[in-house]
């Protein structure tokens, strides 16, 4: 049986959570030090207190607070357990921060007034766009407390129509545009669906233009009309060096001092295949210690 949705201070607070969380795991702050210190900054009347102190001890037993978050089901919605457990693979290049922010934007997305179309389309992009995997991960979906058995029971059926049917396809059949649709055409008038409707019209309108093109066109429409959240997405890596340019030279110098030390040590040194100029060998032995 699912659980009822939680109130919506309890989401605010999660945005706190996962946002600091996620801020202080940047400044190099440990995983412990960061759960000791925060749930003392959240609104004492919410449970995120108590799962936090819960979610501390988990993290001090396994090393992951994501098995914590699994036996707090009835507070952590499976997804969010879902996506920290992927954050937390040692095997996986999903990472912790970008599992974090993830979070943080669906429990705002949460606090606000929620649909549930709203919420599958950001869900089912977030395991797209990291490649998270759609079993699992629609079988984390499908539990949600959000959806009622209609939604539920759909989600779970994407799990062997993904590949064989296109995605916008799958939403504007269920969708209030393809029922109006249907409905206009000659003799169609009492058209009734077999099925249950779960997207808007605005929805159908959208999935429907987006046929036979790339998924995520639709999300990022999806968005812009119905202000949908959006997916985080993992930053590149900067080209810039890590280093200060003159502690860089400084590195590049005695990394050629060792290899010339380690090639006299073996006896085979040649200097004939060295660029004098390149080396300038005056700069490169001009240390107190080596006069």
């Amino acid at each position: 049986m699912k659980q009822p949705p939680l109130d919506r201070e309890e989401y605010i607070e999660q945005v706190y959570f996962f946002r600091n969380y996620r801020e202080r795991l940047e400044d190099s702050i440990p995983s412990q030090e960061i759960l000791a210190t925060i749930y003392e900054e959240i609104l004492a009347t919410t449970k995120l207190p108590m799962a936090i102190d819960f979610l501390k001890g988990e993290l001090l037993l396994t090393g992951r607070i994501s098995d914590g978050m699994e036996k707090l089901s009835h507070y952590f919605t499976p997804f969010q357990a879902f996506i920290l457990k992927n954050a937390e693979d040692d095997k996986s290049k999903f990472d912790q921060k970008t599992g974090l922010k993830i979070l943080e934007r669906e429990a705002e997305y949460r606090s606000e007034t929620p649909s549930s179309a709203g919420l599958f389309i950001y869900q089912f992009e977030c395991i797209a766009r990291n490649r998270l995997g759609y079993h699992a991960g629609l079988s984390a979906i499908s539990a949600d407390t959000q959806y009622d058995e209609d939604w539920s029971s759909w989600i779970r059926k994407l799990k062997i129509q993904l590949g064989t049917i296109d995605f916008a396809d799958l939403l504007y059949l269920r969708s209030e545009h393809f029922m109006d649709e249907q409905r206009r055409l000659p003799g169609n008038e009492n058209f009734t669906p077999r099925y249950p409707i779960l997207f808007s019209k605005q929805d159908g309108r959208i999935a429907k233009a987006n046929h036979n093109r790339d998924p995520l066109y639709m999300f990022a429409a999806l968005q812009r009309q119905l202000g949908y959240p959006k997916v985080p997405r993992v930053l590149p890596q900067s080209d810039k060096s890590l280093f200060h340019p003159a502690l860089e030279a400084r590195l590049h110098k005695i990394e050629a001092r060792l290899q010339l030390i380690d090639a006299e040590l073996k006896g085979n040194i040649d200097l004939s295949k060295m660029d004098v100029k390149d080396l300038n060998l005056n700069n490169l032995f001009d240390d107190k210690e080596l006069k």
